[in-house]
């Protein structure tokens, strides 16, 4: 059943950090084709046009790859800080694996992991028992994100 609950909170993790991700890499690279922004709205403008496409693209790898990788590495930053006895070394190992696991793609893979981290560690820290059901009620929240995004870009265009 632990591992249950904490499949649970990874996948609540993924979908908010996932979420997350596509808008912040959106405002930082609005344009990954090398175009003038020149404007205020020109940016604000690409930036709601960039944003489902990174989250199309960079949630499902977020999901799978980065639930099993941040499990794998809550797993051996529990173990060797039951080993050593120290508490505090789980988090730090856990952090570390989540930054080389997080190297994958460099600087858009280091991004994502770093966000997972910060997410799960503050799901962790405000309740310990997730359920199944809201994790798959948290999928909700990419799906709304995407929505909510190509909206605005269908309304832009009306």
């Amino acid at each position: 059943m632990e591992v249950v609950k904490l499949l649970a909170r990874k996948i609540i993790s993924a979908s908010i950090s996932g979420s997350l991700f596509a808008f912040l890499l959106g405002l930082f690279d609005p344009n990954p084709f090398g175009e003038a922004i020149t404007s205020l709205p020109n940016f604000l403008f690409a930036v709601v046009l960039v944003t489902p496409i990174y989250l199309m693209y960079s949630f499902p790898v977020i999901l799978i790859y980065g639930v099993l990788a941040s499990m794998m590495s809550d797993k051996i930053g529990h173990f060797v800080s039951t080993k050593i006895e120290n508490d505090k070394s789980e988090v730090i190992v856990s952090g570390i694996l989540h930054i080389v696991f997080g190297l994958v793609l460099l600087f858009y893979s280091l991004g994502a992991s770093v966000l997972f981290f910060i997410t799960d560690r503050l799901l962790q820290k405000k309740h310990d028992d997730y359920k199944p059901l809201q994790a798959i009620k948290s999928l909700a929240i990419p799906v709304l994100t995407w929505f909510i995004f190509m909206g605005i870009v269908y309304l832009e265009h009306l």
